[in-house]
């Protein structure tokens, strides 16, 4: 009996013991693992030996339910170390409280953690988040990653499994180095009400499915590199939103007109976008607590806001004082502004209240004024026509070729009695066609929908007589604008003998070799010497049409006299600007003054060039206005841009005269020459080399629509090496370092052998220092632009080492800088290529189609992608200098091989005598002073050295 009543209290206490319910032993491991790890285990207070954190009592921090632990909160306790990688089989965690901390190292996976409900992982040291984190979480409620360095080098993105977390609230990830673009599911997840991911990488569109959500906060501000884009329409679908942060982004187009549907919208910032247009009256009349929208385009009034606190300064709004309209003219460009989808060109410049006031890009106005030109050639320009333009009563000429606009011209345009010209030619413009004034000419080839699209309506005129209104050309699209289209004018080196029929030429060339070995020295020497003898005839009986390369640039005292109709020439020095003037009353209206080396060509010269400046011999747009074709009485084949001081604002002023000043002092067979300049009256011409095989761009994007043939392979290289030297000059062989600032395809001209040369210095920057960086205004094309100069506006020389870098990638693709029609991965070319260029498979896809590629070929463009890589590395002190990829590129296209001539004389050279003895003859020869023709038939003889042998060495001219 006594057995029985000790086996029953044996029994008994078992089942005691078990009721008890003991922690889990694996959950028990995972916790003493965790302690373990940390730098600071005596923070927890758990017990060094206890071995039931269940208890009872409980281990402080931990919560546990049927043995098993549901909790651990430690928020805020200062411990350090990592979490081991086995977390995730505490199967029963519904709430995790790690924020707040110094933990470190990859965070582990919570894969198959199905009853988590809230887990707060934030402001720690993370760096790695893995791939499987997401997946199985699908009682997840409330997930925060804040603060976490994650994948810091290449950054993550929300995966696909996450849209499995059907219970999902709130998502915090701020500051967690996300990427890529905004996932669509987010948008259809519909518990998820508070989604925050600000300071990220995250860049694309706000998805579409946003518009079906029912989220309260939206927080999408300051993201990294340029940040989200792209317009903001769907956020007036939103109706519960109640606090919307998207600033410090690039966001596009308007503030929808329907915003005024958020009724319960609290909280609006804006702010360091790139919106447009007008402050819808929606918007102004919502009961906001927070309104910023600061830095933007935003146009027209200021309207009287209901909002409690309202931000909205650095707009270019015509008025400064809420609620005062602006003048009828700047609301009527502001109408025909949106009618073309305020393109960013015209929106950064066409601000205040009076647009014949600063510069307003495009625009003319008379002498009362009021605007009577608009032209916007070639702007790329979209959307429709405005009636409103008709309300600009004084319109003489409005010039819209060239563009994307759509749609029909509108009839009231007829109502303008002082029209002359409508060019809308290159458009998509359809019927009806109004009818105009027969004094009106109108111009409408181009647009297929228009019978054909191969009409021009031209009023009568008297043969032979001029019109009778002339009109302006335009100031030129500045930098920032698309790049320019295939009619991008051509320009062409001059032939050596239409440079001055004056000028006689000697060019002497010694060419010797040297070998050398340990018992036979052989030596043969390799010496070229170019001599250059010019007689140059006096200044006043020079020929109307003369035109010569400037002399070294590099001379700091170079001083040009530029020649004015009123028989006054002034001194302009380089260096310091206009210093004297004197009387010409002695020239001819034909004359053309040389001093220094620089060349001033009468207007009367270059209008009889040029056909009086003939439509015919337009080749496009330049710096700063219209380049024509011409040609002077020698036969030299000359570009000129021309433009008139009425049309010209300041900025165009300082491209002018920063072109001569550059091209002043830089002289490079890869650069393009100034071969002279015209002042006269309200004239401001440039005279360039003409390149008869137009823009590189020309070859590369539109060859095909030109009928010209694809540039080779080879061609390309032999193109990218001559750019290279150019802008290598430019930073480190000239006697001071130039940054050119616009460096693209459609600024490389080709000529007759289709060698390189880099052109337009209108935005050519002066650097005092060759390491240090310059501050200076953003100017140059999107799409070729460095990251650190768009943002920080200061520039390096590595500025212009990125835009050849992309420059790079055109030549491998042939595809544009940028495209806003491309579909959005492969938008911006530089980004994209940097996420293909890695891979072989995906580098050989990426190749120009017009590419034959073979496995040698393949070798070669491998090296370029990975130059054009290196030369676009975000952080600019990774880029390597221009000199690098000189050197990486002449291998590859330079491939010497020497030449099978037995003969053993050239240039009366014998080769076969001792080098000692070769050496005495030449010095004999040099000292006679003999002539080249006398000494060339010879025997054993050399040319005379000619003068200036040694500056041939020393001149500016690089490589």
């Amino acid at each position: 009996m006594k057995l029985c009543n000790l086996l029953f209290s044996l029994l008994l206490l078992g089942c005691v013991t078990l009721g008890y319910s003991a922690t889990d032993p694996n959950d028990l491991k995972i916790l003493l693992d965790f302690q373990k790890g940390l730098e600071n285990p005596e923070l927890l207070r758990w017990p060094a030996d206890g071995d039931d954190p269940c208890g009872p009592p409980l281990w402080p921090h931990v919560f546990c339910s049927d043995g098993r632990v549901t909790q651990i909160q430690v928020q805020s306790m200062g411990l350090k170390g990592p979490l081991p990688q086995n977390f995730n089989q505490l199967s029963k965690l519904y709430n995790i409280g790690l924020q707040r901390n110094n933990f470190t190292g990859k965070l582990p996976t919570f894969k198959g953690l199905s009853e988590l409900e809230f887990a707060f992982l934030d402001y720690n040291n993370f760096d790695t988040i893995p791939s499987d984190f997401f997946v199985g979480l699908s009682s997840i409620r409330v997930l925060a990653l804040d603060s976490n360095p994650l994948n810091e080098s290449t950054g993550w993105s929300l995966p696909s499994e996450l849209a499995d977390s059907v219970q999902l609230t709130n998502l915090s990830a701020s500051s967690s180095n996300l990427a890529g673009s905004l996932p669509d599911f987010l948008g259809s997840m519909q518990s998820l009400s508070n989604l925050r991911l600000s300071y990220n990488r995250l860049s694309g569109e706000i998805p579409a499915s946003f518009g079906k959500s029912l989220m309260s906060t939206l927080l999408l501000n300051n993201q990294e590199g340029g940040g989200m884009s792209g317009p903001i329409d769907v956020i007036a679908s939103m109706t519960s939103l109640s606090q919307l942060w998207l600033h410090g982004n690039s966001f596009t187009g308007t503030i929808p007109e329907n915003i005024g549907d958020l009724s319960l919208l609290r909280d609006l910032n804006l702010n360091g976008n790139k919106l447009v247009g007008l402050v819808p009256q929606s918007l102004a009349d919502m009961p906001l607590d927070n309104l910023d929208l600061n830095n933007n385009q935003l146009m027209g009034p200021v309207p009287k806001f209901k909002a409690g606190k309202v931000s909205c300064e650095s707009n270019p709004f015509c008025q400064s004082k809420p609620g005062v309209e602006c003048a009828p003219e700047v609301n009527a460009l502001l109408d025909f502004l949106g009618g073309v989808n305020y393109p960013s060109i015209l929106t950064s410049q066409w601000s205040g209240n009076d647009p014949c006031q600063g510069s307003w890009l495009g625009l003319n106005c008379d002498s009362n004024s009021k605007v009577s030109v608009i032209n916007l050639l070639r702007h790329n320009l979209t959307g429709t026509l405005s009636p409103s333009i008709a309300r600009l009563d004084s319109l003489i000429e409005i010039d819209l070729g060239g563009n994307n606009i759509k749609g029909t011209i509108p009839s009231n345009f007829t109502n303008l009695n002082s029209l002359r010209l409508l060019d809308v030619s290159g458009n998509n413009l359809g019927p009806p066609l109004p009818k105009f004034r027969n004094s009106v000419k109108l111009v409408v080839d181009g647009n297929p929908l228009l019978d054909g699209g191969n009409q021009t309506h031209q009023p009568p005129s008297s043969a032979g007589s001029p019109p009778a209104v002339s009109f302006t050309p335009p100031e030129n699209p500045p930098r920032g604008s698309a790049p320019p289209s295939p009619s991008t004018m051509p320009f062409s080196p001059p032939s050596p003998t239409s440079i001055s029929n004056t000028n006689k030429k000697t060019k002497l060339v010694i060419v010797g070799g040297i070998l050398a070995g340990s018992l036979l020295a052989i030596v043969l020497i390799a010496l070229s010497l170019y001599g250059c003898f010019k007689k140059r005839k006096e200044t006043s009986n020079l020929p109307s049409s003369i035109v010569v390369h400037p002399r070294d640039p590099s001379d700091p005292e170079n001083i040009v006299k530029i020649a004015f109709s009123n028989n006054t020439i002034r001194s302009l020095s380089t260096q310091t600007g206009i210093s004297s003037v004197s009387n010409t009353s002695n020239l001819t209206e034909n004359s053309s003054l040389v001093e220094s080396g620089n060349v001033v060509i009468s207007v009367q010269v270059l209008r009889k060039a040029t056909d009086n400046f003939a439509q015919k011999n337009q080749l496009g747009s330049g710096g700063f206005g219209i380049v024509y074709k011409g040609e002077l009485e020698d036969g030299t084949k000359i570009a000129v841009k021309r433009m008139e001081a009425g049309v010209m604002g300041s900025k165009a002023v300082d491209e002018f005269q920063a072109e001569i000043a550059v091209l002043s002092k830089v002289r490079h067979r890869h650069l393009v020459s100034l071969l002279g300049y015209s002042i006269e009256g309200n004239e401001r011409l440039l005279v360039y080399e003409y390149m008869p095989q137009g823009a590189l761009s020309m070859h590369l994007f539109h060859w095909k629509k030109l009928n010209l043939e694809p540039l080779s392979w080879m061609r390309r290289l032999s193109i990218a090496l001559d750019v290279a030297r150019g802008v290598e000059y430019l930073h480190s062989l000239a006697r001071q370092t130039f940054i050119h600032r616009d460096l693209k395809s459609s600024n490389i001209l080709l000529g007759d052998d289709f060698h390189a040369k880099v052109s337009d210095f209108g935005l050519v920057k002066l650097a005092p220092d060759r390491e240090q960086s310059v501050a200076t205004r953003l100017a140059g094309t999107f799409g070729y632009l460095a990251p650190e100069y768009a943002v920080m506006g200061k520039i390096t020389t590595k500025a212009d080492v990125f835009s050849y870098g992309v420059v790079l990638m055109e030549l491998l693709t042939g595809l544009t800088a940028l495209d806003e029609e491309r579909p959005e991965e492969s938008r911006y070319l530089a980004e994209w290529f940097w996420r293909i260029k890695s891979s072989k498979e995906k580098l050989m896809a990426a190749i120009d189609p017009a590419l034959n590629v073979n496995d040698e070929t393949f070798e070669s463009i491998s090296s370029i992608a990975e130059l054009a890589g290196h030369c676009t590395s975000r952080d600019p002190n990774h880029r390597p200098d221009m000199g690098h990829a000189v050197n990486v590129l002449v291998p590859l296209v330079e491939k010497w091989k020497p030449v099978n001539d037995e003969s053993e004389d050239f240039y009366g050279i014998d080769y076969s005598q001792p080098l000692p003895e070769m050496l005495k003859v030449w010095q004999d020869a040099d000292s006679t002073g003999l002539s080249y023709t006398s000494l060339s038939d010879s025997k054993g003889s050399i040319p005379a050295r000619p003068a200036g042998f040694a500056e041939s060495f020393t001149s500016a001219d690089g490589r």
